[in-house]
């Protein structure tokens, strides 16, 4: 274990590993496959239906037609 005083990375006990962090490691690469899906997918037409009514209901407030 590393004594705090001895730590010189300033992290107080951790480690500075940045590779668990690297976007292009596995992790990384697995949450871009599940994102590119997601994207990919249609935009459910409720949420469609919901978006036009705001819509509709900012232009009546903004005095729009």
């Amino acid at each position: 274990m590393i004594e705090p005083s001895k730590n010189k990375s300033g992290t107080h006990g951790v480690a500075a590993d940045t590779t668990s962090f690297d976007p292009n490691g596995p992790i990384g690469r697995k949450l871009k496959s599940f994102y590119d899906v997601i994207e990919t997918e249609d935009v459910p037409d409720r949420l469609l239906e919901l978006l036009e009514k705001l819509d509709e209901a900012e232009r009546k407030a903004t005095g729009g037609s």
